[in-house]
C-alpha cells in the first residue's frame, strides 16, 4: 500500500525537531483512516513521551489500524487480546487470529506450535499446576524442575532478537550510567511483543505463584557473559501501594560455568538446569523487604547464561 503523502511531511518535521507540528499532522492522517498513520499514532500513544501515554486509547487505535490492514498493528492487537493488557482479554479471538497469522508469518507459526504443545484451558491458563520442591521456609523459596520445555526456553531466549542492552541506572544527575551492581545485558518482552505463547508461559508462572497474571511485570530477559554478575541486592520494591512481593526466576540454559543464584544471608546456592524455575518471596514480617531474601547472581566464568525474570506485585500491574 503506497504511503500517504502527508506521512513524509510528518517524518521530515520530526527529523528537524518540529515535533508538535508533526504530531498534529499525524493526527490528521490518522483521522482520514490511513492504516500506517493510525498505526504510527497508536505506537506513539502507547509509548508516550511526545504525547501523553495512554495504553487504552492506543489499543483502540491499534484496533482501527488493524481493521484498515496495518500488519504490525494486527499482530500487536492479537497479543493484547491474549493478555488483556489495556482492555478485555479474549483468548479465543487471539488464538483464531494467531492461526490466521501463522499461515504466512513463520514467527507466529512458532508461537502457535508452542501453544499447541501445552495443556491450556479456554483462557490460556495451565490445566495442571506443577509442584515445586521447597528449598527454604523462611523466606519461602521453591524450585520447580523442568518448568519450561527446551523449546520454550529457546523461544524465550530469541523473543527480543538482538535487543539486549547493557543494564543501566540513573545517577544523581539523572544521566543513564552502567549499573555497578548488575553488569549483565538485559531486554524486556514488553506487552506489545508478548505474544500468546509467552502470555501462556506467564500464566503458568502466575499459577505456581498463586497470583494472577495481571499482577506480573513484563518478563525481563538477562544475559550474562563471562565476568558479568548481579551483586547482592533485594528485589522487594517498597511502595505505598502495589509492592513487589515475589520473584520468579527461570533458567533458560545451563551450558555455562559459575552464575549460581546465592542467597547471601543464608548461604543457599542454586544452580538451576535449563527449564527450572526458582520462586521466592521478598516480603518480610514487617511489610518491608525480607532480610534473608537478599541474593546475588554469582559471576559467570565460562559461556553465556540466560535468565527470564518475572517480578510479581501484590495487585494488578498491567494497564
Amino acid at each position: 500500500m503506497p504511503r500517504h503523502p502527508m506521512l513524509n511531511q510528518v517524518i521530515a518535521l520530526s527529523g528537524v525537531g518540529r515535533h508538535a507540528e508533526a504530531i498534529q499532522l499525524l493526527r490528521q492522517v490518522a483521522a482520514q483512516g490511513d492504516p500506517e498513520g493510525l498505526g504510527a499514532l497508536a505506537e506513539l500513544t502507547w509509548r508516550g513521551g511526545l504525547v501523553e501515554a495512554d495504553p487504552k486509547s492506543a489499543r483502540t487505535l491499534f484496533e482501527q489500524a488493524a481493521a484498515k490492514g496495518n500488519a504490525r498493528s494486527a499482530i500487536y492487537l492479537t497479543n493484547l487480546l491474549a493478555s488483556g493488557v489495556a482492555g478485555k482479554p479474549d483468548w479465543g479471538e487471539a488464538m483464531s487470529r494467531l492461526r490466521a497469522e501463522a499461515r504466512t508469518i513463520p514467527a507466529r507459526l512458532k508461537a502457535l506450535e508452542l501453544i499447541e504443545a501445552m495443556e491450556l484451558d479456554g483462557e490460556g491458563n495451565p490445566v495442571a499446576v506443577p509442584n515445586g520442591r521447597e528449598l527454604s521456609a523462611d523466606p519461602q523459596i521453591s524450585l520447580f524442575k523442568q518448568f519450561f520445555t527446551a523449546a520454550e526456553c529457546a523461544y524465550l531466549m530469541q523473543a527480543t532478537g538482538n535487543a539486549f542492552e547493557p543494564s543501566m541506572v540513573y545517577d544523581a544527575n539523572r544521566n543513564q550510567v552502567r549499573d555497578e551492581i548488575r553488569t549483565s545485558d538485559g531486554a524486556t518482552i514488553h506487552w506489545l511483543i508478548e505474544d500468546p505463547a509467552i502470555v501462556a508461559l506467564n500464566r503458568r508462572i502466575a499459577a505456581v505463584a498463586h497470583s494472577a497474571y495481571e499482577n506480573g511485570e513484563a518478563l525481563a530477559l538477562l544475559r550474562y557473559s563471562p565476568g558479568q554478575e548481579y551483586r547482592p541486592h533485594f528485589d522487594f520494591v517498597r511502595a505505598v501501594t502495589n509492592r513487589r512481593l515475589q520473584t520468579a526466576l527461570a533458567y533458560l540454559n545451563d551450558d555455562y560455568d559459575g552464575g549460581e543464584t546465592q542467597f547471601v544471608q543464608t548461604g543457599l546456592t542454586v544452580r538451576g538446569n535449563a527449564g527450572d524455575l526458582l520462586l521466592f518471596h521478598n516480603e518480610g514480617a514487617d511489610g518491608g523487604p525480607h532480610p534473608l531474601s537478599q541474593h546475588a547472581g554469582l559471576p559467570v566464568t565460562r559461556g553465556t547464561k540466560y535468565l527470564a525474570t518475572r517480578w510479581i506485585r501484590e495487585s494488578r500491574w498491567i494497564p
